[in-house]
């Protein structure tokens, strides 16, 4: 064998080694350890931590559910305002119509002639009949032949704000003489009841 081999051998081998004779480091314990107890302020941060997360939540819930309803208001207020919008360009449309524009020219007492007369603004000439209109208008004004415009069948003329295209309201009275107003309607029209 080899001197290496004998030396790894001698190693490992069980030798001579001297024994150490001295008291031993491990000892019996005379009395038990007393358990700490975990400090109190651990927890109570614990709980308080908690508690706090549970109230952001809580308050992050809320101001999002507030939020949601000042939406919803806003929204309805931004549909009223869009009908109001569209009620009001409705009326605007039908006070420019021709048919309101005639009819409270005629209620005004203007005419419309026959044989129109025009100005020629290049030499200032008068071309036409060239004579004033008469008393009486050869055309309806208010148009009563014609289609009616439902934009401004109630909407009062100029002159008299009881009139309107469709002529001064006739009041209605019962057998008594008191006049009767007809009752509103604000859910719809009344239908009879079938069965």
């Amino acid at each position: 064998m080899s001197a290496d081999l004998l030396a790894a051998l001698d190693e490992f081998a069980p030798s001579a080694r001297p024994v150490d004779t001295r008291a031993p480091r491990l000892r019996p314990v005379e009395q038990a350890a007393v358990r700490r107890r975990p400090r109190l302020a651990y927890g109570i941060v614990a709980v308080l931590g908690a508690a706090a997360i549970v109230a952001a939540q809580m308050v992050v819930s809320i101001l999002t559910t507030q939020d949601t309803y000042a939406i919803s208001t806003l929204t309805s207020q931004q549909r009223q305002l869009t009908w109001d919008r569209q009620i009001l360009y409705d009326e605007v449309a039908g006070l420019s119509s021709p048919q309101y524009l005639a009819a409270n020219a005629s209620a005004l007492g203007m005419v419309i002639s026959e044989a129109p007369t025009f100005l020629r603004l290049s030499d200032g000439a008068l071309v036409g009949a060239s004579q004033a209109a008469g008393w009486q208008s050869s055309i309806d004004a208010v148009g009563r032949g014609a289609v009616a415009n439902a934009l401004i069948t109630q909407t009062p003329l100029v002159t008299d704000p009881a009139a309107t295209i469709e002529g001064t309201p006739v009041e209605v009275t019962d057998e008594t003489g008191q006049s009767v107003i007809p009752p509103a309607l604000t859910d719809g029209l009344p239908t009879p009841t079938t069965r």
